[in-house]
């Protein structure tokens, strides 16, 4: 079979709002099987302004003010391309575009994420596939998580692949399907808590691991009922805001006990899904060291930290790859996955016919 070679550019702007990563990869499908190439790769930071527009403002804008800054930050995505294409001199087959997660609610068949793929398009000229989970949405599906795909194609040695993000996703094989779901939130919660501070994130782990587990409030919160619940399912910050923060207010503990009870949960949730073998942790959680070694001690895994670029990159890498699956025609969403009836292909494709 001939092989067939795709350069991608994926972004990603996760809930943490850590800023928007971008990564440019090179993947290749050789007898039926894909493999891929980082090529470059670059993090841009977020201004206060537009973080605390990402965060809860957007959720509170006028349906006009709405769609402004869904153009707006459009353009800027598509300026923040045209400099990464500038940099590392890449001039890409597709971008994929993850946009960001302003509103997630799959049971009344509502999300959106900000981000006009085809201002992406208008500034970069190249073809740009955005809103990717909105059909599996409307098929009855979770419309998350969509990294899954990925982990099975690119991934698919490592027995789990867990991300520590915004909140915590697995993906893994069970009876021939790909199963995956979101687990508890993560670093949503940590990162939310250190502000408070003046602290971005909670380095390491050591305010965490500085503190004392207070357990009432950590029996309180692995009761919560979306615990107990088969997947698939998903989590957003209204949940978040909803189930997670009244019960951390209600107890008014010391911001190091908040944090160490919290890490618990957090690492006793994941150690309730695994059942050894070797776990891939990406994300930015894979760099806390206090947390990778609560995971590491609540589970019977082996853990498996890949080289830097991949921890940090692999959700927009993947987004990239389902660029990639879209161009080749392929479907980029499970419904093993989400729980919609049936694989699909997500996502809207915005191309112009010239190139820049």
């Amino acid at each position: 079979m001939e092989s067939l070679t795709i350069q991608a550019i994926g972004l990603m702007s996760g809930t943490s709002l850590d800023g928007l990563d971008i990564c440019c990869a090179t993947f290749q499908k050789s007898n039926d099987q894909w493999a891929f190439k980082i090529d470059c790769s670059k993090a841009y930071s977020y201004s206060d302004e537009l973080k605390e527009k990402l965060g809860n403002k957007a959720q509170q804008m006028s349906a006009i003010e709405f769609v402004t800054f869904h153009s707006e930050y459009g353009k800027f995505l598509g300026k923040r391309v045209n400099d990464f294409m500038k940099e590392f001199h890449v001039k890409p087959d597709i971008i994929a575009s993850h946009g960001h997660t302003i509103f997630h609610k799959p049971e009344k068949q509502i999300m959106f994420q900000i981000g006009d793929g085809a201002a992406i398009a208008a500034e970069t000229h190249i073809p740009t596939v955005s809103d990717f989970r909105r059909l599996d949405i409307m098929l009855g599906g979770q419309g998350a998580p969509l990294v899954p795909i990925g982990d099975r194609l690119l991934f698919g040695a490592y027995d789990y692949c867990l991300n520590l993000g915004g909140f915590s996703n697995i993906s893994f094989e069970s009876q021939g399907k790909r199963i995956a779901f979101d687990i508890s939130p993560v670093n949503y919660v940590i990162n939310h808590y250190c502000r408070q501070i003046g602290l971005e994130f909670d380095k390491d782990g050591e305010i965490a691991r500085s503190g004392n587990i207070h357990q009432p409030l950590l029996d309180e919160l692995n009761s919560i009922k979306f615990y107990q619940q088969p997947g698939p399912k998903s989590l957003g910050r209204e949940w978040v805001e909803t189930f997670i923060y009244p019960i951390l207010v209600k107890y008014n503990l010391p911001l190091k006990d908040t944090l160490r009870t919290f890490y618990e949960h957090a690492a006793y949730q994941i150690s309730r899904i695994t059942k050894g073998g070797n776990l891939l942790i990406t994300g930015g959680g894979a760099f806390n060291l206090f947390l990778v070694e609560r995971i590491e001690e609540l589970t019977a895994c082996r853990i498996v930290i890949p080289d830097r670029q991949i921890i940090e990159y692999k959700e927009a890498l993947i987004f990239a790859f389902l660029g990639a699956l879209y161009w080749n025609n392929e479907p980029n969403c499970l419904a093993s996955v989400t729980g919609a009836p049936f694989d699909n292909i997500g996502g809207m494709l915005f191309k112009m016919n010239h190139s820049r």
